[in-house]
């Protein structure tokens, strides 16, 4: 059976130390923050009309869940963040292997998705909502494009960027592009996709909620534009703040699945 060396268990140990310390610290910063947000508000020293406070948030919380509304709008916002950040992370893949292996199509291709990644993509919503309809496939559009061109480039930069000595080494043992491409560029771009997928949860979200600003009558982006309407920002905050936890579990998930990938 095999054992660890007193050094390499010491080594576990630190690691272990370093993870619980830099959990704490994060829970602290926000604990920190809370309680001060909280103080301020309780002092007066800040508006709560214009910036809430932490229990006017957890009020907010109540209200919603006692009307039963609360889990529906959290969860139409979910499934669209869900939908499009899984199409766009697997449509950067593929196009991005596409890429990848015919240079020719990515050399006609690359400019045209510079110029698609830089539109102004909120100027598109009336013309999202003409041709797709004002309903939650607009709403999933509008995300998919703000993330899949950004997938499609990170992912695709990544390849090429592959340690060409490697490559040229497959090459040399008689490897064809397949082998090189299993063998070589999707092992060494594991961190690279992993980061692609991190962005893409932001990305995702942040189209979510333009495209329910703009059509949605359900879910957090909906929550957020009527709350501003009728001058409730103890909804907008409690809103932004569900966002946050949203976006902090995806997160979490996606470096669950980092530390497998590691191992």
């Amino acid at each position: 059976m095999y054992t660890y060396s007193d050094e390499h268990k010491e080594f576990l140990r630190a690691l272990k130390r370093k993870k619980i310390i830099v959990m704490i610290l994060r829970i602290s910063i926000i604990l920190v923050f809370l309680i001060c947000w909280e103080i301020l508000a309780k002092l007066k020293i800040i508006n709560t009309f214009l910036s809430s406070s932490p229990s006017q948030v957890v009020s907010t919380i109540s209200s919603l869940i006692d009307d039963n509304s609360l889990f529906s709008h959290i969860s139409i916002t979910l499934y669209e963040t869900i939908v499009s950040f899984t199409v766009a992370s697997l449509v950067g893949l593929i196009v991005g292997t596409i890429l990848w292996w015919n240079k020719t199509i990515a050399s006609v291709i690359d400019p045209y998705l510079t110029i698609l990644n830089s539109l102004p993509k909120v100027a598109l919503g009336p013309l999202i909502i003409i041709w797709v309809g004002a309903s939650t496939n607009s709403i999933i559009f509008m995300a998919l494009l703000i993330s899949i061109f950004i997938s499609i480039i990170n992912i695709y930069n990544g390849f090429v960027a592959t340690n060409i000595g490697y490559i040229n080494l497959l090459k040399s043992l008689g490897a064809n592009k397949r082998q090189v491409f299993l063998k070589a560029v999707l092992p060494s771009n594991k961190k690279n996709i992993i980061n692609c997928l991190k962005i893409n949860v932001s990305m995702s979200l942040i189209g979510v909620i333009m495209g329910e600003l703009l059509v949605s009558k359900r879910g957090l982006g909906y929550l957020i534009m009527y709350g501003s309407q009728v001058f409730n920002i103890d909804l907008v905050i409690t809103s932004v703040f569900i966002l946050g936890i949203i976006s902090y579990l995806m997160y979490f998930i996606i470096s669950k699945l980092e530390d497998k990938v590691k191992n």
